[in-house]
């Protein structure tokens, strides 16, 4: 299968696409912003739901699960019922799931809802995308490319900002029910400027039941087995290794299924383009990156800092300053450079910003760790947009449908690996400071079991190096070849 000649970004964003941009991304903000939102709210959910940290962890574990598991589905529904109406079906599973979380009363009503919510916000990313493509056409699948890219690289970094807010200002509740007003808000507008299209039940052909069991049952259990990593405190656990087990075999047979149906759940055919390929590698180490990184700011300021829950949202703040900033200018660097060269001074910038955090402790500056941030900010942006915009602009017109839930799928799969890995060696080096002190370790002590922390971030960020650059060589190569570089979007033309 060979790669499309890509199209080259040629003017302003139609007032029409913009339209309908801004209804799809408030959609995938909406799902997107709840994977980490709820973070910075466990301990408040712990004391006034009266149950333990590992019991309210299934807070954020169910959310993430259910999204694991309906993402599959995604290509299969829209091309049976039509990208608008699964898309307005998941908004109204998503607000519904949300007004319940609000008024939960039980941990375990609290989990069951988040499902449901999982459920609806799984569907809202790669049906929008969907969306946004068939409204716009292939030649300006780059615009596309940036409007995706507001709510993926931003979202999760403003979201810890935004819960800890709602959380000091209002309380846990908040966080759930503020979904709800914006939730109607998107559907009310969604109804009048998203575009009708025909479903295409022929094309879609029978859901592949065994397929879908397997893709789900192998995301899922990969992502359950690497959040249990954090309360085994270990990657060799039966609880870790069990699921994660189970969950490979499952993928290993949807794979082997998948190549002998004609039209199978997900086109793993994609893989054969090798810009695609290096890509997708880019994006997951950057899920990893983000995500687990993620992790480690808000824990560091209220465990070494004393910060409480509202001072901590405000002090993320300067990283998605960076990170829009950093989008600003990708779209020049993209035109100039293309996306695998913009990926890899993206990486050097987020390696280079990351190293700071080796050395930072109770002492440190706030203002020399918010600038850092700004900096760190930059490379998560110039690193992983780049990426993802390359990834689709590979793709034919038609292959694009099948994409979206795969790198959904990726990211999410990534983001849990970096969450896990930074959680098992967070909690080890802050055992063995505890160890080390009597039981009670100084700000110093746990400081510097962050410090060591981060150097897992940092290795993670060098690993994408690799597809990285190979990214870039691919590029080059296609010049040769007669091909233009991964044209750029005016990415700020999308927010503002």
């Amino acid at each position: 299968m060979a790669s499309s000649p890509t199209a080259v970004y040629t003017g302003r964003m139609d007032p029409y696409i913009k339209r309908i941009a801004t209804v799809v991304v408030l959609g995938m903000i909406l799902s997107i912003l709840d994977m980490t939102i709820v973070n910075v709210a466990l301990d408040s959910l712990s004391r006034d739901l009266h149950t333990s940290l590992a019991s309210v962890q299934w807070v954020v574990s169910a959310y993430l699960l259910a999204l694991a598991a309906v993402i599959p589905l995604a290509g299969w529904a829209v091309k049976k019922f039509g990208a608008f109406r699964v898309y307005m079906y998941a908004l109204v599973l998503f607000t519904l799931g949300s007004a319940l979380c609000g008024l939960a009363s039980s941990t375990g009503e609290l989990i069951a809802f988040r499902v449901l919510q999982g459920l609806g916000g799984g569907l809202l990313a790669p049906t929008g995308m969907t969306i946004l493509v068939k409204a716009t056409g292939h030649e300006n699948l780059p615009k596309v490319m940036a409007a995706i890219g507001v709510p993926m690289v931003l979202a999760p970094i403003l979201g810890p900002t935004l819960g800890g807010f709602l959380l000091q200002s209002v309380g846990w509740h908040a966080i759930f029910l503020v979904n709800v007003p914006v939730g109607i808000a998107t559907g009310i507008v969604a109804l009048r400027l998203l575009p009708r299209d025909r479903p295409e039940p022929e094309a879609a052909g029978a859901l592949d039941w065994p397929g879908l069991v397997l893709a789900a049952a192998g995301t899922v259990g990969i992502t359950y087995g690497l959040s249990q990593s954090a309360s085994a405190g270990s990657f060799t656990s039966t609880s870790v290794v069990g699921p994660i087990l189970v969950g490979c075999l499952c993928i290993a047979g949807f794979i082997k299924r998948s190549r002998r149906l004609a039209n199978p759940l997900l086109d793993l055919k994609l893989y054969s383009v090798r810009v695609y390929s290096a890509a997708t590698v880019v994006m997951f180490c950057m899920g990893a990156v983000s995500f687990g990184a993620m992790l480690l700011l808000p824990l560091f300021f209220q465990d070494v800092r004393g910060d409480d829950a509202l001072r901590t949202g405000i002090l993320l703040i300067p990283q998605g300053i960076g990170g829009a900033f950093g989008m600003n200018r990708s779209a020049a660097a993209i035109r100039r450079f293309g996306a695998g060269l913009t990926s890899v001074i993206g990486l050097t910038i987020l390696v280079a910003a990351t190293a700071p955090f080796l050395f930072i402790g109770p002492s440190t500056s706030y203002w020399t760790i918010s600038m850092i941030m700004v900096v760190r900010g930059v490379g998560i942006v110039l690193a992983a947009m780049p990426a993802m915009t390359a990834a689709f602009s590979s793709l034919t017109h038609d292959q694009v449908g099948d994409a979206s839930p795969q790198l959904n799928i990726i990211q999410r799969v990534g983001g849990s690996l970096g969450t896990a890995i930074v959680a098992v060696v967070l909690q080890d080096n802050l055992a063995h400071a505890t160890s080390t002190s009597n039981g009670h370790p100084s700000p110093a002590a746990v400081a510097h079991a962050f410090n060591q922390t981060y150097l897992w971030v940092i290795v993670i960020s060098i690993l994408a190096f690799i597809p990285g650059v190979a990214l870039w060589r691919l590029e080059r190569r296609s010049r040769v070849e007669g091909y233009e570089p991964v044209g750029a979007p005016e990415l700020m033309e999308i927010v503002t």
